[in-house]
């Protein structure tokens, strides 16, 4: 197999891997309602949406608190005690832009926030929608430079219980832990149990074919390490998937960004989802607690709300690093993104990262790109041969195809010896595209001149233009085998539809492929000098 058809076969690869990410996100099966076995010992909590109105009226807010520390801005209401927003103020909205990014919000036309309760017998966040107006100390909280921790109480008291509401912040952390601690002295046994989800407008999942970025709901269980949960699936069957040994958690996420609902020490806890007019709720909840008179109790969550960054959310809970999503080749995907993180830490700059990248994985496959060149030359100085023997065959195919294998043995030339490096770049790009577009660390992050955004497009089409240019020059320089004027059209015309396609595609994969190029370019010079020193042509 000579470079050119090496090239339409990787044209057809590309091409098919985007329209099946493009499929897969149109056509993603819908998962069965799951309900696990539960330990003898603990009992399943009970379904959330017979618990909760299913159209609970908007309990009018009496005020909001902010808390501040120096990665996140929340604004908690006093009602539930919910995080109606939340500010990333490490990450800005848009590049060079001085406003951070929101994720969580509480807008009329996309409501996006952070829910939590007691419901059960004697739940406080009862199914008429009423919900406890909690009453706080300050109304901003500001982690100052020598704290580390923010603790914010929320009391509330009724029928002689007392329900305290603490949110606990920590600094650099986007996990919030969200403390009850209830005090029952009402003269009779209190049960109740903690739920909590999220909540947001159903809506496309979004991205594009070369960008197809997921925006929707995704859980962890036991039996499930991950799992998306898109918005279409919630309206056609609410999840139900019970957790024996309280491990799992339910999200929302979206590209590079995530918020994630974790119970903590709840065996037996529900994850589910429910969708409400045209609000989508994904989320766990706990089993009742049952606190006899005198007594206290504590239901405890974490709630992140932030970056996919993977080291931390690895520490906060089992699998939920797993929301970088890098498909199917994570295998190869994860380990690009360690070793591209590791060069960025000594480089600075995750453009020269990629660059370095690049040269260490085609370095490692220098090689096999050796063994394809030889293989080429070879095929080619046996064309001759190959033609006189298709003339004295004729139309015997089989007794063709069985010569040929003789002449390739004593010839000691393997005809598939142009294959193995395609097989294997192909892999390579594939993970390293979702590396790349999984990666938060190159949201905003500059090269230098004008490309200020290595996760964004090429504003001026230059990276893919020179792209295209060097595809080109390794076409020209490459042997080939190709007699057929069609085939030569189309691999004249491959360049310019790889040019086409890498438009649209992050700029910093269209560097990573543009250095491979020219990394190929001086492989092949190389090469083509050694094997003519060898006495095999290559032209």
């Amino acid at each position: 197999m000579d470079s050119q058809r090496n090239i339409l076969l990787i044209a057809l690869a590309l091409v098919s891997f985007l329209l099946f990410q493009k499929w897969q996100g149109a056509k993603n099966p819908v998962p069965q309602t799951v309900e696990q076995a539960q330990s003898s010992s603990t009992a399943p909590a009970p379904s959330l949406a017979d618990e909760l109105d299913p159209a609970p009226a908007q309990q009018a807010s009496a005020k909001t608190i902010t808390v501040t520390t120096d990665v996140l801005t929340l604004s908690i209401d006093t009602v539930g005690g919910d995080v109606i927003t939340a500010d990333l103020n490490k990450y800005s909205a848009e590049l060079n832009s001085v406003d951070p990014f929101v994720l969580l919000k509480n807008e009329a036309g996309h409501q996006f926030i952070a829910q939590s309760g007691l419901v059960g017998p004697q739940g406080i966040d009862l199914s008429s929608g009423n919900r406890p107006v909690y009453q706080v100390n300050a109304d901003n909280v500001v982690l100052a430079d020598d704290q580390n921790e923010l603790r914010i109480p929320m009391t509330y008291k009724a029928n002689g219980l007392e329900y305290t509401k603490t949110f606990i912040l920590q600094r650099g952390s986007y996990a919030v832990d969200v403390e009850y601690d209830v005090v029952n002295n009402s003269g009779n046994n209190a049960t109740f149990g903690m739920y909590a989800h999220l909540r947001q407008n159903l809506m496309d999942d979004g991205g594009s074919i070369t960008m197809p970025t997921y925006r929707g709901g995704a859980y962890s269980s036991e039996e499930t390490r991950y799992k998306k949960y898109s918005f279409d699936d919630m309206q056609d069957r609410n999840l139900s998937v019970n957790l024996p040994d309280g491990q799992g958690w339910a999200a929302m996420i979206q590209h590079y960004f995530a918020t994630a609902w974790i119970p903590r020490d709840e065996p037996g806890t529900n994850l589910y989802t429910r969708v409400i007019g045209n609000l989508g709720d994904i989320g766990v909840r706990m089993p009742n607690k049952t606190i006899a008179n005198g007594d206290s109790a504590q239901f405890k969550a974490t709630l992140w709300v932030g970056p996919k960054l993977q080291d931390q959310m690895a520490k906060v809970a089992p699998n939920l690093d797993l929301v970088v999503d890098y498909g199917w080749l994570w295998f190869i995907a994860k380990p690009l993104h360690t070793l591209l993180s590791f060069i960025q830490s000594f480089v600075g700059n995750w453009g020269l990262a990629i660059i370095c990248l690049t040269f260490i994985v085609r370095g490692a496959m220098y090689p096999l790109t050796k063994a394809q060149y030889t293989s080429m030359a070879k095929m080619r100085m046996l064309q001759p041969k190959l033609q006189a023997m298709r003339e004295r065959i004729g139309d015997d195919r089989q007794r063709m195809s069985q010569e040929m294998m003789e002449l390739y043995k004593k010839e000691k030339v393997n005809p598939l010896g142009g294959c193995l490096p395609l097989v294997l770049q192909m892999p390579i790009f594939i993970a390293l595209y979702w590396a790349l577009m999984e990666s938060v660390e190159l949201r905003h992050s500059p090269f230098f001149g004008w490309i200020t955004d290595l996760s964004a497009q090429d504003p001026y089409y230059i990276l893919p233009l020179l792209m295209g240019a060097s595809m080109f020059m390794i076409q020209k320089m490459s042997p080939t085998t190709v007699t057929d004027p069609m085939q030569q059209k189309i691999m004249t015309f491959m360049p310019v539809m790889f040019t086409f396609f890498f438009l649209f595609f992050p700029s910093g994969l269209v560097l990573y492929w543009l250095v491979s190029n020219i990394v190929t370019l001086i492989q092949q010079t190389l090469i083509y000098k050694s094997l003519e020193k060898k006495g095999l042509h290559t032209k």
